[in-house]
This record gives C-alpha cells, sequence and structure tokens, in this order.
C-alpha cells in the first residue's frame, strides 16, 4: 500500500504530529508498504534540524529520521520554509525542499492521503 501523509501543524503544541508520525513510522516498516510525508505551513518546522525539544516531549526529527531509514521520502513545501526563514541548511538529514507540483505527484501515486 502506498500512503501519503501530509501535516499542517507545528511539531509541537499538540499530539498530531507526533501521533501521525508514529503510524507512518510504523507503515514504513512493513514489507509491501510504501510512505511519503509532506510537510506544508506550519508542518514545515517539523523538518528543522537540531530542535529543542520541550521537556517532555518526542523528537519529531527523530521520528522523520525513522520513516527515512525504512525507505520513506520527506518533502517540506519549499515556500513555506521561505516564509519560515528556512534554508535547505536547516533541513533534518533526508529531507529535500519540495513544492505544491510533487504534492500533486505523491496525491496521484498514493492508494491512501492522509492529512493531519
Amino acid at each position: 500500500m502506498k500512503t501519503l501523509f501530509v501535516f499542517n501543524e507545528a511539531p509541537y503544541g499538540s499530539e498530531r504530529t507526533y501521533n501521525g508520525l508514529r503510524l507512518a513510522g510504523v507503515l514504513a516498516q512493513q514489507e509491501g508498504n510504501a510512505v511519503r510525508v509532506f510537510l506544508i505551513g506550519d508542518g514545515a518546522s517539523s523538518a528543522h534540524r537540531n530542535q529543542k525539544v520541550p521537556q517532555g516531549f518526542y523528537s519529531i526529527e527523530t521520528m522523520l529520521g525513522n520513516v527515512i531509514r525504512h525507505g520513506g521520502e520527506v518533502g517540506t513545501c519549499a515556500t513555506c520554509m521561505e516564509a519560515r526563514g528556512m534554508t535547505d541548511a536547516n533541513l533534518a538529514d533526508g529531507v529535500h525542499r519540495s513544492t505544491l507540483a510533487e504534492l500533486a505527484e505523491w496525491t496521484a501515486w498514493a492508494d491512501k492521503v492522509l492529512v493531519f
């Protein structure tokens, strides 16, 4: 199964991104699954490298790395990055600058699209 996860929210403050990435990580580890993650809007900040994680929270950067280590792809909206002062040098390992055109391509590719 091919699954696209779209994250719109900031990485911390709610558990939406955390729970979605938990599911993405499990699916990426299962044989026969392909996972892609697209970070858009406030979700773009999830891709920031060297995050200072609030005490008692989980590292979203580490969770994205888990998806990537299991063959998943992670793209971040370039316009959203620029609006937040992020450059390619700020991106976590394995995450790439992306576009809405790629999001459209990934949406057509996916059997399921999950939006958080």
